[in-house]
């Protein structure tokens, strides 16, 4: 083993949640690792900003599922709380109707729903029951062409708001995994802010593991060159920035298009009341993708007494009195006493997932250089837990050194 301040066996770049992922997997089977982050904090995207008052707004809000079992196989997460969303979402039809779309129901219990709620119901209760293998088997288009044979007009807005795609332009395959995890489980949200999560893997890292700070310059198997802070030795370099990020360290690497993603935050005067659901916006002529009264999910993203209202709009930032305007409709309240916290814009937000998407891109580039992140797997956190955990493996595969062995209790990923 290396052991001066400058060495280790792997130097991994980026202490996002694939970065800070694959350090637990690789220092589990025995190996020493620093991971540099540019930043001066680790989690990458995943940030919370805590206002003077007391609220936690997300920069970007990406939840997570309760389904999914990456989250159960990432050692470091054991004592990360989850808050579940209401069951289902609430669809805000063009016609002003508020329908729960999302819960699966046996055919017998689906009496007095809407026909739209029906056939959203069904197809929720086959895919939960089919197997991913079969999923990923299917013949593969976007997820606009496979509309006409989902049918159901609460599924256009579903999707878009779970791929963060409004053009609907990601491989069916995955839109059919995506609804299938939220079939199976629960949307949520980590409890204290998105920021929770990626903290609580660092956390759990020995002591001077994560090195913030630093900017990288370039890299090769077994050195990576930093603008301040000298030259790490190593036998293996992982990175795991974003894609962009990637590609400018290893040119060559594909960029793909991104999804951008605009954040609102308002904070209301009093208490609101709501009951956790996400509320989507069916109709096309307004801004707002999905929205939710956030303390309702999780209460300590609000002081006591105030409520935090989380809005997302797909694309770039809307003018603010159409966003309040169309705010007052979908929770029928007065908006103009809300006051605007924060607006969060991020141009590349989520990596685009357009067919043919291969959801298991290499993360091996060449034996001592690997990469990970949303960008390699899915465009989740899970998606970039389990692509950290597959480039974990690589490494210790062409190191020699067995891997550990999996945990039973634990369910295989989809």
């Amino acid at each position: 083993m290396l052991s001066s301040a400058h060495h280790a066996d792997v130097v991994i770049v980026g202490a996002g949640v694939a970065g800070l992922a694959a350090a637990h997997h690789l220092i589990a089977a025995g190996v020493s690792v620093a991971v540099l982050e540019a930043a001066d904090d680790p989690g990458g995207r995943m940030a919370t900003e805590v206002t003077g008052e007391g609220f936690r707004l997300d920069r970007i809000g990406r939840f997570l599922d309760t389904s999914h079992p990456e989250l159960d196989r990432t050692p470091g997460l054991e004592d990360l709380v989850l808050r579940p969303f209401a069951p289902g979402a609430l669809v805000h039809t063009e016609d002003g109707r508020r329908l729960r779309a999302g819960t699966v129901t046996p055919v017998r219990a689906l009496a007095g729903r809407s026909l739209d709620q029906a056939r959203m119901a069904a197809l929720l209760g086959r895919l939960a029951a089919t197997p991913a293998e079969r999923l990923l088997a299917r013949p593969e288009r976007t997820a606009e062409a496979a509309l006409p044979a989902r049918g159901g007009a609460l599924l256009r807005p579903l999707l878009a708001t779970l791929l963060c795609d409004p053009a609907l332009g990601t491989s069916s395959r995955v839109a059919d995994l995506a609804l299938r995890a939220f079939a199976q489980g629960r949307l949520a949200v980590p409890e204290g802010g998105a920021a929770a999560l990626p903290e609580r893997l660092a956390a759990a890292l020995p002591p001077g593991t994560v090195l913030t700070g630093v900017r990288v310059r370039s890299v090769s198997v077994n050195v990576v060159t930093t603008a301040d802070h000298g030259e790490f030795r190593c036998r293996s370099v992982l990175l795991a920035t974003g894609a962009r990020a990637a590609a400018e360290l290893l040119p060559g690497l594909r960029v793909p298009a991104f999804h951008e993603i605009t954040v609102l935050h308002h904070a209301t005067p009093g208490p609101l009341s709501w009951d956790g659901s996400l509320l989507v916006d069916a109709d096309p002529r307004w801004p707002v993708s999905h929205t939710v009264v956030m303390s309702a999910v999780d209460p300590t993203r609000a002081p006591a007494g105030r409520a935090l209202v989380t809005t997302t709009v797909l694309g770039p930032p809307p003018p603010m009195r159409t966003v309040a305007s169309r705010l007052a409709r979908l929770y029928d309240t007065a908006t103009g006493d809300w006051d605007l916290l924060a607006v969060h814009h991020t141009a590349e937000a989520v990596p685009a997932m357009p067919p043919p998407y291969d959801m298991r891109r290499p993360v091996r580039v060449l034996s001592g250089l690997y990469v990970c992140g949303d960008h390699r797997d899915t465009n989740t956190v899970p998606g970039a837990l389990h692509s950290s955990r597959r480039a974990a493996a690589a490494i210790l595969r062409d190191l020699g050194i067995p891997l550990p062995a999996p945990d039973p209790a634990v369910p295989a990923a989809a």
